[in-house]
């Protein structure tokens, strides 16, 4: 990476706490805190959890409260969500926990928010919301915000505690008018080159072009999400790819996200003419290779869009070698290893299954 970037980009995770064939949900969890540990260990500047209901592939359904599991086992880095999503929920008991959570773990919660809900209409409909609920994401937003600086108008004489008074940082992720809504109250922007590159940088551009100076945030800031896998080969960060890749292929033509399986599984499949195309579509766009040429990808990429922060995404079905990848991008970044985390240790081979 160029001496202009190596040692100044933030470098940050993002775990969906995936599924793994032959593996538990519960393991899943337990492998996201264990994660984050060494995240922290590696110098990466904050981890982030999700929130996806009713998804075979994915653990990760209460994002607040595996971030609390995440900064209780952790003592310096910055924990988060990426994100609550908003319309999922009410702003009043959101503003709650991450209150709870700010007071809990002071300096170090990260509040991301997206106006995503569920998928299928049963999801929804066992949300109690319907499919236009995102709609509604900016009042949301506005109503939650208000809470923390003690202003919010929608219910009058109702207070948010602990979170009134408090200010963790509020992060817009951006689908739809995401960029736009950050811009306008002053947030800092996460986004990701999901409709392609060049859709990202135009919706960067409109963000810092209407950016409002705000309590929440005096200047621009954007974190580029990305899928980045380092190996000693470029060959060997393709296939730490594929799992995620396929499952995501699968998903578009069987409406479900299936457990991670191994790389070899996948290179044994007879795909259909749809299933490759699309498999090679969610491999597109995709950072992968040594770690020269990772670096010249992330340098152009932080160029192009004027990145303060990169959130890196990457899910694989192999843990060691996923981790083997946050290692090679952290030393190729310059970050500085840590202390380790808080003397807490999470045994995933040891820890009971799953009733």
């Amino acid at each position: 990476m160029t001496s202009a970037i190596r040692n100044t980009l933030r470098l940050s995770v993002l775990d969906r706490s995936r599924t793994r064939k032959g593996r538990t949900e519960a393991r899943a969890l337990r492998d996201t805190v264990r994660f984050a540990r060494r995240a922290e260990e590696l110098g990466y500047h904050r981890f982030w959890v999700s929130e996806h209901h009713s998804v075979p592939g994915v653990a990760g359904s209460a994002p607040t409260v595996l971030a609390a599991a995440v900064a209780a086992a952790t003592s310096r880095i910055r924990v988060g969500t990426g994100g609550v999503m908003l319309p999922n929920h009410q702003p009043l008991v959101v503003a709650e926990q991450f209150g709870v959570l700010e007071s809990l773990y002071p300096g170090r919660i990260d509040m991301g928010l997206g106006r995503s809900v569920g998928f299928t209409d049963g999801i929804r409909r066992a949300l109690g919301r319907d499919k236009d609920a995102a709609e509604g994401f900016g009042d949301q937003l506005t109503e939650l915000l208000g809470y923390f600086t003690g202003d919010q108008g929608t219910h009058p004489q109702v207070h948010a505690r602990p979170a009134e008074g408090l200010r963790p940082p509020a992060f817009v992720l951006a689908t739809g008018s995401g960029a736009e809504l950050a811009a306008e109250r002053g947030l800092p922007l996460v986004i990701g080159a999901v409709r392609g590159r060049e859709t990202m940088l135009r919706a960067i551009d409109r963000y810092r072009a209407g950016f409002a100076p705000s309590v929440w945030g005096e200047r621009p800031y954007v974190m580029v999400a990305a899928d980045v896998a380092v190996a000693e080969t470029a060959e060997r960060a393709r296939r730490l790819l594929e799992p995620e890749a396929w499952s995501t292929a699968y998903s578009r033509t069987h409406g479900v996200f299936p457990p991670l399986v191994p790389a070899e599984e996948i290179a044994a499949l007879s795909m259909t003419p749809r299933e490759r195309s699309l498999f090679e579509e969610a491999m597109s766009g995709r950072v992968h290779g040594t770690e020269d040429e990772v670096a010249a990808a992330l340098t152009e990429l932080v160029g192009s869009a004027g990145a303060d922060e990169v959130l890196v995404t990457t899910s694989s079905y192999d843990r060691e070698e996923l981790l083997d990848s946050y290692r090679r991008l952290a030393r190729l970044a310059g970050l500085r290893p840590g202390r380790g985390g808080a003397d807490v240790d999470i045994d995933t081979e040891a820890a009971p299954a799953a009733a």
